[in-house]
């Protein structure tokens, strides 16, 4: 008896005297205080590209978008075209419904100026998204695509090259045919199990461009940021203090090689069927970014040419 009740009194202090566990701490807050960098003036650039010129030397301004298939590529274009317009464009046609790339024609686009009837000195060239388990000559006729060797409306077939003798092929490309910026689009929210082999392709691209000598300069345009981020998708002025964003853009550098300033997250025109200033205003930065650059580099070809 005695030594039953010992044993319950034993067990009674042995549980009197467990201490509860501590409440996990709780997550970090997912936004900076204050943003990493500086929200763009939507005024300020869409003047800035709205009287844009290019040298002399060319007419427009030719900017390559590339990226893997179903980033928004041609998206993009249209939410340009929509950010100019002040109202939705969907001349560049884009499908988020099927397996492919929806773009399968070398075509150009150009973006009418409403306010004086004629084009803006710059034009759009829309090429195939590469894919991950095909494509085995997208690379190479990418490279084809950056001397302006491929002409308008050739149709894009992964497993063969454009060679010399078709019909599509451009054997002596003015500085007018030949790409002025190369704009890399990634899906903010795909970035993270985007395979070795399709980086190994952006990369090849990449280097493609930077080439031995002066090389054409690189913009990287993530998309999906709504996607990628629920603070950008409640408030899209929120797009530079996530933690979450500025971490893919940063893994965006380290697997690419294209430096942090050189990339701008954006949010693409697709479900919406009127403009907004805070949209236009991540799409108006990238493209000021584009211009300069473009500008940059034709500016480098008359300075070697005069020396």
């Amino acid at each position: 008896m005695h030594g039953a009740g010992s044993g319950a009194r034993d067990g009674g202090m042995g549980g009197g005297s467990s201490k509860k566990s501590s409440p996990p701490p709780p997550p970090p807050p997912p936004l900076f205080q204050e943003g990493w960098r500086k929200l763009p003036q939507r005024d300020k650039d869409l003047q800035f590209v709205k009287s844009y010129q290019p040298f002399d030397k060319v007419r427009r301004l030719r900017i390559l978008i590339h990226g893997p298939q179903g980033a928004g590529k041609s998206s993009f274009i249209n939410s340009v075209d929509s950010a100019l317009r002040g109202r939705i464009a969907t001349r560049a046609q884009a499908d988020a419904a099927i397996g492919g790339s929806f773009t399968t024609k070398f075509t150009s686009y150009k973006i009418k100026n409403t306010g004086t009837g004629t084009f803006y000195p710059f034009v759009f060239t829309d090429i195939k998204g590469l894919e991950r388990d095909n494509g085995v000559f997208d690379v190479e006729n990418i490279k084809l695509a950056l001397k302006g060797h491929i002409k308008e409306g050739y149709r894009f077939n992964p497993n063969a090259e454009l060679t010399e003798s078709d019909p599509f092929y451009n054997p002596n490309p003015s500085l007018d045919d030949q790409v002025h910026v190369l704009v890399c689009v990634v899906n903010a929210a795909t970035l993270a199990i985007l395979d070795n082999g399709a980086i190994k392709k952006l990369r090849a691209v990449r280097l493609a461009a930077h080439g031995k000598g002066r090389g054409i300069p690189q913009v990287a345009i993530l998309t999906h940021i709504d996607e990628a981020c629920p603070e950008v998708k409640r408030d899209i002025k929120n797009v530079y203090r996530s933690k979450h964003l500025k971490k893919q853009m940063e893994t965006l550098t380290a697997r690419l090689g294209i430096p942090l300033n050189c990339i701008f997250p954006v949010r693409n025109y697709c479900r919406e069927i009127e403009t907004d200033d805070d949209v236009d205003t991540l799409i108006l930065s990238a493209m000021r970014k584009i211009t300069e650059s473009g500008e940059d580099y034709l500016s480098d070809i008359t300075d070697e040419e005069n020396s």
